[in-house]
């Protein structure tokens, strides 16, 4: 069965494991995740279930998404997302009802999960810091300018895909196949191994891995 959650990292640390050695950890805080609505394929052309997590006042929201949410009978959402299911997976969507609060535990230690977060933006960056290129030589001739883009060669035409300077950072990434240390369900959080995209109070999206290996 697919499965799902919003959260929020709040940042790093190290637990021990049963064997006594220490597992660098993510902590996600995954609390306050509602069901706002389910999409079918006879209303929308698809099967999908969304999500909103991390209320925030009445006033910062406008009309449609206040009514939008008061058939969920909840506050506004901050972050909302929707995880999608295939058609045969439609039978699926009667886990989540509208208005049902998804808790952490619907994840379990161990479990293989794929998590998708926004990335730091670093701002406008050239090309070594941006793609590690190497930069000209300091001497032997060379001009003052020595962290400049090199030749390119025979471009006319062809810049799509060029890496050149440009703004760096702040895309979607996705990491896949991170384990699950553990899961907290008294405080509803979520101890991912190793690190996940974006800067800490950042939302990350939490679901079953797709090439987790059977």
């Amino acid at each position: 069965m697919a499965k799902g959650i919003l959260g929020r990292k709040l940042g790093m640390t190290q637990i021990f494991d049963a064997a006594g050695n220490i597992v660098p950890v993510t902590i996600i805080d995954c609390s306050e995740n509602v069901v706002l609505q389910q999409k079918t394929v006879e209303n929308d052309g698809y099967v999908a279930v969304q999500v909103g997590v991390t209320n925030k006042k009445e006033n910062l929201a406008n009309k449609p998404e206040l009514g939008h949410v008061a058939k969920a009978n909840t506050a506004p959402k901050r972050f909302i997302r929707e995880f999608r299911f295939s058609e045969a997976q439609g039978n699926e969507l009667t886990a989540y009802n509208v208005g049902q609060e998804i808790k952490c535990d619907i994840f379990a230690a161990g479990d293989i999960v794929d998590v998708q977060g926004t990335s730091k933006g670093k701002g406008f960056a050239g090309t070594i810091k941006r793609y590690n290129h190497q930069r000209l030589r300091m001497s032997h001739g060379v001009s003052a300018c020595h962290r400049e883009v090199g030749s390119m060669g025979a471009i006319k035409g062809n810049l799509k895909g060029k890496k050149l300077p440009g703004h760096m950072g702040n895309v979607t990434v996705t990491l896949q196949n991170l384990k699950i240390v553990k899961v907290d369900t008294e405080r509803e959080l979520i101890l991912i191994h190793g690190n996940v995209p974006g800067p800490k109070k950042g939302y990350v999206v939490i679901k079953t891995a797709v090439k987790a290996s059977k």
